[in-house]
């Protein structure tokens, strides 16, 4: 089994895992193709941090011609869950609650979402 990543990624680098994670295998140019039109980023740029994120083990690159494919190593709920817990743990003195309260007071939320986060509590294990 790989060992997985520890550190977190930079805003860019998750920029362009969020597109990886949704259309791998890629090569640079699809990646390129995939970012919002007001976004520029040379195709030099975007190969250099892709072959970062090879070096910090969240992608694998394979050899295809003269390029290469990319495929994410770490799965977009697995790096959610740990930037979660990294929040938790550094912004929230380690407190779900206080994350939970924080979203409540700070976010708009529907009625739609506020029933949806109470039947996920509803349906937390514990509850009855």
């Amino acid at each position: 089994m790989q060992k997985k990543p520890e550190k977190l990624l930079t805003g860019v680098e998750l920029e362009l895992m969020s597109i990886l994670w949704k259309v791998a295998p890629a090569r640079v140019t699809d990646v390129r193709s995939k970012l919002p039109r007001h976004r520029t980023l040379a195709y030099t740029s975007i190969s250099t941090i892709l072959r970062i994120l090879v070096q910090k083990r969240f992608l694998q690159a394979r050899k295809v011609g003269r390029g290469h494919l990319y495929f994410p190593l770490v799965d977009r709920i697995e790096y959610e869950e740990k930037l979660l817990r990294h929040f938790i743990k550094t912004l929230f003195d380690g407190s779900p609650a206080i994350l939970v309260k924080r979203l409540l007071e700070s976010e708009d939320l529907s009625a739609t979402e506020l029933f949806a986060i109470q039947s996920l509590l509803n349906q937390k294990p514990g509850n009855a």
